[in-house]
């Protein structure tokens, strides 16, 4: 354990966020670095629990009481072992994953927990800044060859663990870059793409060839696929969007999260880039209250938006744990982003109605009403109508699965009845030698499912290809529930 009175000493400390007035005229990252003596502070309030719930809440198994020990001892080279020991990108999680592990802290039964997320990405943070992170190429390679669609953190972590076990794999991505929604969806002041750029580095020094533009299902058919490689993994995420089927639907101006959020992430990494949809002198409504619409709030700030609501159907949630939730459950809590804390205004329990138009057909207004909860169904405030202006909507209200069509058509995979690709114990999908990771199987969830479901995929393909024998750590059944709803 770390230091046996830590959590007596010392409260729960996080990193400081720069200056909101600071921070939203650039696209860094929005926290500052802290220091060596805060972080030892914060590892050693770990606490000798007997039994780490925080385990169980973190889908990939972090060995967090150990590299907290190690983080509180100063043997961050040490640290950084434990942490990749399960855990592929370290870095990627540390910035972006909700710390479901937090919440299952056993100090935070009676305490503010342990700060599990920031030791966490500040061991690998120094293991980088020290030139600890090197390639691990294989010794040998076995002759077999894996094609891994999608290179979001499951692709990436099924591509790297496959690697490694010997076998020749190639990364097939219809962006023109690699990385999937680490690229393209998760904002820069969120999580600086040099991140992803070093891994690929990395990945690649290891031998894992990388197809960036190639859209799978359209130039390279399934059967092609089938043909050419030994297995084939589908990581391609659940990216069809939920959309809002009301009056006033077609008009201009009313864009998904995921047409909006790209052309933000090519600006910040080239400002000579021509931005198609922008918020800049507009007021702008989001649909959605979760981490995909405060990433849209946090860009349109950026770009300069007259004004920004966020709207929620359902009621604003109490700051303090519900008692329908208890530890060591995630709950769902009110929480304050850094985007959040940037601006606009959040509206709760209301719903839009129809979208109203302009002469020229672009959206002007959201007509729209208070609802409350009654037997279990929204119903609508008498006496709440109003209409709100706006010349920019962005849906942000969640996706429902894989795209269908193309390459799943193709491989004529089955589908379960929420739509995601069935798959086994070994992620093994109906189709032979056809494996499947992270959404596209899970439907959407967290980035730290993605990587155990790539890296239990990973063990299911290996074995596959060694006819039942694998070295690769031992699978999560897909069916595995931690203590994350």
């Amino acid at each position: 354990m770390a230091d046996p009175r830590g959590f007596l000493k010392a409260g729960r400390e996080l990193p400081k966020r720069r200056p909101v007035d600071v921070r939203i005229r650039d696209w860094h990252e929005v926290y500052e670095e802290m220091s060596v003596e805060g972080l030892r502070a914060q590892a050693g309030r770990c606490m000798d629990c007997g039994i780490p719930f925080c385990h169980n809440g973190c889908p990939l198994g972090n060995l967090i009481p150990e590299w907290n020990d190690l983080s509180w001892r100063d043997d961050w080279q040490e640290a950084i072992e434990r942490l990749h020991a399960t855990n592929n990108f370290p870095e990627f999680t540390g910035r972006l994953c909700p710390a479901p592990c937090e919440a299952a802290c056993v100090l935070g039964i009676g305490d503010d927990p342990v700060t599990i997320k920031q030791v966490e990405v500040s061991i690998i943070d120094r293991a980088w800044a020290e030139g600890w992170v090197q390639p691990q190429p294989p010794e040998r390679l076995t002759g077999k060859t894996v094609a891994v669609v999608g290179s979001g953190p499951a692709g990436l972590a099924a591509a790297q663990q496959l690697t490694r076990a010997g076998h020749t794999v190639a990364v097939y991505e219809r962006a023109d870059e690699i990385g999937g929604l680490l690229r393209y969806g998760i904002p820069e002041f969120k999580m600086e793409k040099r991140q992803v750029d070093r891994r690929i580095a990395q990945m690649k020094a290891e031998g894992t060839r990388f197809r960036p533009g190639i859209h799978v299902g359209h130039e390279v058919t399934g059967q092609q696929l089938r043909a050419r490689y030994d297995a084939v993994v589908l990581a391609v995420g659940a990216t069809a969007a939920r959309d809002l089927p009301i009056p006033g639907r077609e008009l201009g101006g009313i864009h998904q999260a995921m047409e909006f959020l790209p052309h933000a992430n090519r600006f910040a990494r080239d400002a000579t880039y021509q931005v198609p949809i922008t918020a800049e002198g507009k007021d702008v409504i989001i649909i959605g209250g979760g981490d995909t619409g405060a990433d849209c709030l946090g860009t349109s700030i950026r770009q300069g938006a007259r004004s920004i609501k966020q709207f929620e159907i359902m009621p604003r949630p109490t700051e303090e744990r519900p008692s329908s939730q208890p530890w060591p459950t995630y709950p769902m809590v009110y929480r304050v982003s850094s985007a959040h804390e940037e601006g606009g205004e959040r509206l709760y329990a209301i719903n839009t109605t129809e979208f109203v138009g302009d002469e020229q057909g672009n959206v002007a207004a959201l007509r729209t009403v208070e609802v409350q909860m009654v037997d279990g169904r929204f119903q609508p405030v008498e006496g709440s109508e109003q209409e709100i202006p706006a010349q920019l909507v962005l849906l942000a209200m969640g996706f429902v699965g894989p795209e269908k069509g193309g390459l799943i058509e193709q491989l004529g995979v089955e589908l379960d009845g929420r739509g995601n690709i069935v798959r086994d114990a070994s992620y093994a999908s109906t189709v032979e030698g056809v494996f499947v990771a992270g959404d596209a199987g899970r439907g959407q969830s967290l980035i730290v499912w993605a990587i155990a479901e790539g890296r239990s995929c990973a063990a299911g393909v290996d074995a596959y290809l060694r006819e039942g024998d694998t070295e690769l750590p031992a699978p999560i059944p897909p069916t595995a529930r931690p203590l994350l709803a």
